[in-house]
């Protein structure tokens, strides 16, 4: 069977990166808008309604307006942006969220795709509090690396234009210094916490690559815990998941040298999870590629869990 796929923000980082994993399927055709119709209402709407899925790799207001133009019940919309991340109304695009949340997406016709920072502080953190480790009213502290094709075309032109100059944007820049990110909403909803973290992301001077890490305190947990229990804990949880890999509480084997690659998963769909540390303070830390599996890859992986084709499609 051949699906018919729109992409709406086709030039986006994100809409060009699902573009790039589409192109390997022969299971999809996927539906062009000439450039010059781009923001034409009424062939934008016509090529949702065409479509099996659309994905929106849009500005929120502009995806709550492409939402606004389905008419066929049948069309599923994956929406990249912030926008329904946390309506009830729309599925969230986790596949390894819970053991149900396959089949939420696979029924679903309206699917918010994660965010890069929240897909990673949520696959981190969601097993210690649903094994009542981490009560719920924690406030956890964190912090995300990542390069910078996660602030869109404008921040890739400033930084290689910078990459002219000896001295510009050459060292990280922490942002979103008033604690306040966006993602907040959808971190603190799909762990389950009752409270939202003090969470500050930092871009480096690379293409791409993430790495949340969030700060633990065993004295606030539910019962002692060693760094093998925590790991132990989060290994069960995703057991058997292909996209998914807790490694091992071994810093020789997990860093290189005692440091570690935020790059290591680039150019994949999957996610690192470690534990460090000892019995008095312990870091778990996430990495992923955050145009796969923290953008454009998780949407193509929600795509193929909701259409019932094998999950990594075009993905490995």
């Amino acid at each position: 069977m051949t699906y018919k796929v729109f992409v709406d923000g086709q030039e986006g980082t994100t809409g060009l990166q699902i573009n790039e994993y589409l192109a390997q399927r022969s299971d999809v055709e996927v539906l062009k808008i000439d450039a010059d119709k781009r923001k034409d209402l009424a062939e934008r709407k016509r090529l949702i309604n065409a479509s099996d899925v659309t994905f929106l790799c849009l500005p929120d207001e502009a995806a709550k307006e492409s939402v606004s133009l389905v008419d066929n019940p049948n069309t599923c919309v994956i929406d990249a942006s912030t926008a329904h991340r946390v309506n009830p109304a729309w599925t969230f695009g986790l596949p390894e969220l819970a053991k149900d949340q396959r089949a939420k997406i696979k029924a679903s016709k309206r699917i918010a795709n994660p965010g890069c920072h929240a897909t990673a502080f949520i696959l981190a953190l969601r097993p210690l509090v649903e094994a009542g480790l981490l009560p719920a009213a924690t406030q956890i502290a964190a912090n995300s690396i990542t390069g910078y094709s996660g602030g869109g075309k404008s921040m890739i032109a400033d930084y290689q234009k910078a990459s002219e100059s000896p001295t510009q944007l050459k060292a990280p820049r922490p942002y979103a210094l008033a604690l306040a990110h966006k993602h907040l909403p959808e971190m603190q909803a799909y762990t389950g916490l009752s409270v939202a973290p003090i969470f500050q992301p930092i871009v480096g001077p690379f293409y791409k690559g993430l790495a949340v890490t969030a700060y633990l305190q065993p004295q606030q947990f539910s019962r002692k815990a060693s760094t093998a229990d925590v790991q132990k804990i989060i290994a069960d949880y995703y057991a058997g998941e292909r996209f998914i890999n807790v490694l091992p509480v071994d810093l020789a084997a997990t860093t290189e040298g005692g440091f570690y690659n935020v790059e290591a998963n680039n150019d994949t769909n999957r996610v690192d999870i470690a534990v460090f540390g000892n019995d008095e303070r312990m870091l778990v830390v996430a990495r992923l590629d955050n145009l796969g599996k923290g953008a454009s890859g998780a949407a193509v992986q929600a795509m193929n869990v909701h259409l019932g084709v094998e999950e990594s499609l075009g993905l490995v």
